[in-house]
């Protein structure tokens, strides 16, 4: 487990941990918000950079803290742990501006309520072997695909795996381009957004929604496809991109390559990606890396239908043309 988390720290390239609203952990969060309803009670105040946080005025953010105050007096037990002060806060705000509710989390670092599952009654089901991690992403864009092994994704903040070490910076930049957008100060939207880029991450628009997103470079695990200016170069780009263009893919993820790409498998509606790739001979098994059987017969398969590159009885591997390439031959 150890060892999974280093690795999606390293695929999510975070920053250093920030500590919510100046405490240490994020189970702190629940102290910091019983100190400031407190607080309150006593003063009507509400915390001073809550505003950085949130689009609503100060005096909705005291209804906030108005409404929240009594509904945690008559909670029995009171909330002890994130997900359930996290649980009080959205559903005392259930009518509320979405940017507020999820904001004014942020500011205590208590969880999305995107993330406030039910605890599954079953066991839940197990990784393949090998598989660290697994990613659901949003639509992959046309230029997301760079040749026929290699694609670029995008995956909601929302996504526990995402919103675990989202810096605070980003979600900061993201409350105020809303914010900017709002007030249609599109010149400082737009410069949040190139902020929010610079940092690994992107605004993008899904089902009528501003969701901001993690970028991801993953590159197919056991497959190598003829780089683009090699022949069926542009066909395997192409097949690819066909595949998965506006679609939400499944990554299962198995380890980082030297170029801090994560290698997984692909799974888009169901089809296993590299399955495809290899059985339209547009891609060679990468033995040297993934030994799986499988993979070897996908790649027969098509060597013996001569589909694709196997038209050619002895097609340049794509390996060899790229060490050719640094050698100058």
């Amino acid at each position: 487990m150890g060892n999974a988390l280093r690795l999606l720290r390293k695929c999510l390239n975070p920053t250093a941990d920030d500590k919510p609203h100046g405490v240490s952990a994020s189970s702190a969060g629940v102290s910091a918000l019983s100190r400031d309803l407190l607080n309150f009670e006593t003063t009507s105040q509400v915390p001073e950079k809550l505003g950085s946080y949130v689009v609503s005025s100060q005096k909705a953010q005291a209804n906030w803290y108005r409404k929240i105050l009594e509904a945690w007096k008559q909670a029995k037990p009171r909330p002890k742990t994130p997900e359930e002060a996290s649980r009080l806060v959205v559903a005392t705000l259930k009518n509320h501006l979405k940017a507020d509710v999820e904001g004014l989390l942020s500011f205590y670092g208590l969880p999305s309520p995107h993330n406030l599952v039910e605890v599954p009654t079953e066991s839940p089901v197990s990784l393949p072997k090998g598989v660290r991690f697994e990613l659901k992403t949003l639509p992959v864009d046309t230029k997301s695909v760079a040749d026929g092994d290699t694609v670029t994704v995008y995956v909601s903040s929302k996504d526990p795996l995402v919103s675990s070490s989202l810096p605070k910076e980003v979600s900061l930049a993201a409350v105020k381009r809303a914010k900017a957008r709002e007030k249609k100060n599109y010149t400082e939207a737009d410069a949040l957004h190139k902020t929010i880029i610079a940092s690994g991450y992107r605004m993008i628009s899904f089902q009528n929604e501003e969701v901001l997103a993690k970028k991801f470079r993953i590159r197919l695990s056991g497959i190598d496809s003829p780089e683009s200016k090699m022949p069926y170069g542009k066909e395997a780009h192409d097949e690819l991109l066909k595949m998965v263009e506006g679609k939400c893919l499944k990554v299962l993820v198995y380890t980082e390559d030297r170029y801090g790409r994560c290698v997984g498998d692909i799974y888009c509606n169901g089809k296993f990606v590299q399955e495809v790739m290899l059985k339209k001979g547009l891609a060679w098994h990468y033995v040297a890396y993934d030994k799986r059987a499988e993979l070897a017969k996908w790649e027969n398969e098509a060597r013996q239908k001569r589909i694709g590159l196997w038209v050619s009885s002895n097609p340049e591997k794509p390996w060899e043309w790229r060490k050719n390439k640094r050698e100058g031959t």
